[in-house]
């Protein structure tokens, strides 16, 4: 209130005496009235300044929540993606695989499948590994103590198997790495216990790095499927380019393969991330200088069902992870704007390739 108005307040006339009380006590009514208002006065303005610090404090959570709820829908629809009802799976048409003389041409192929809680979907991730009969093959499994089922599933396949351990982990990083830690093997990978390979995809994996001594790593366009294994939709990528990655992660992890040597040269998986491990992986690797190459074809499957953890961590965990590889890569967590500005350009290059996919050209 304005200082006039306690000026005013005390120059009102009083009221003609009648009876004069005792001085002290006109003296408190006096104190009464020019500290009541004043305290009152004092006590809103605290309040206020409480409650607009309240609502500043609301209004950048709010700001920060629609950043991640704007982000989500670009990380989920980077490449272009095509929906459609569920349909059996259409293998990948691969080119011609010339004959192997015997395992010393062949690259060795090693790939660790971490597990926990999956007996649902990993018959399924076996099937899909071993049925390819790739001759030069180790398979791991790194379940975290799973008893779902999983363990009697893992004992059927155990002749199949280069070695299969259930116990407890300190979750994907973890089982991912020490997995991986004893491979030999001249490329490596992990697969999800509720992914897939495409039928042929090692023997191409295999000839590919093996006819391009100087390529690092690959990946390709993934199948989308549903709980039951059925197809419904395809993501189509865009040719690989360097500078797009810190931005977005939009490489199909089921379909990821490396070199051992890339691998151990940037020091491996990194055990502190449970979300944005492959994401953080492949940004290591093109520090290193690694030869990156989106190959033009169906790698891989990529589930989608209630219970998988990319849907479920990803508001949480998972968006802790990108902020602070974000932090790393850019010394600050990027507006969506930014980020979806990047995201566009990589829908607009996905669509020109599925367009030339459909005419049957793979570039």
């Amino acid at each position: 209130m304005p200082s006039s108005f306690y000026l005013d307040f005390m120059s009102t006339p009083e009221p003609p005496e009648t009876e004069t009380p005792p001085a002290g006590v006109i003296a408190r009514l006096q104190q009464t009235i020019v500290r009541g208002p004043r305290r009152t006065y004092d006590s809103l303005r605290r309040k206020i300044k409480r409650l607009r610090e309240k609502a500043a404090r609301t209004a950048e959570a709010a700001r920060a929540a629609i950043n991640r709820a704007r982000l989500y829908p670009s990380w989920m629809k980077l490449g272009s993606l095509n929906h459609y009802a569920p349909r059996p799976l259409k293998p990948e048409e691969f080119p011609q695989i010339r004959s192997w003389t015997g395992k010393a041409t062949q690259p060795s192929i090693g790939i660790v499948t971490p597990s926990f809680r999956q007996a649902q979907y990993i018959t399924a991730t076996l099937d899909s590994v071993l049925d390819q009969q790739y001759p030069n093959l180790q398979y791991r499994i790194q379940d975290g103590g799973s008893t779902d089922g999983t363990v009697e599933i893992l004992q059927r396949y155990a002749p199949r198997l280069t070695s299969w351990v259930s116990e407890k982990d300190g979750g994907q990083a973890d089982a991912v790495t020490t997995g991986l830690a004893l491979m030999n093997t001249d490329i490596m990978a992990w697969l999800n216990s509720d992914d897939l390979l495409m039928p042929g995809a090692l023997n191409f994996i295999g000839q590919y790095f093996a006819q391009n001594p100087k390529v690092d790593a690959i990946y390709g366009h993934r199948v989308l499927i549903d709980e039951h294994g059925q197809e419904i939709g395809r993501w189509v990528l865009p040719a690989h380019r360097k500078n797009v990655l810190p931005w977005v992660d939009y490489v199909p992890q089921e379909t990821l393969f490396w070199r051992r040597s890339l691998y151990e040269k940037v020091g491996g998986v990194n055990r502190s991330f449970q979300f944005a491990l492959d994401w953080d992986l492949l940004l290591r690797f093109e520090k290193a200088g690694a030869r990156i190459v989106r190959v033009p074809y169906y790698i891989g499957c990529f589930r989608i069902h209630s219970a998988q953890k990319t849907s479920s961590q990803i508001s949480s965990v998972g968006q802790q992870e990108m902020d602070s590889i974000y932090m790393r890569e850019h010394g600050r967590v990027p507006h969506y704007t930014e980020i979806n500005r990047v995201a566009d350009a990589v829908q607009y290059r996905a669509s020109h390739a599925t367009r030339m996919l459909m005419c049957g050209l793979r570039r």
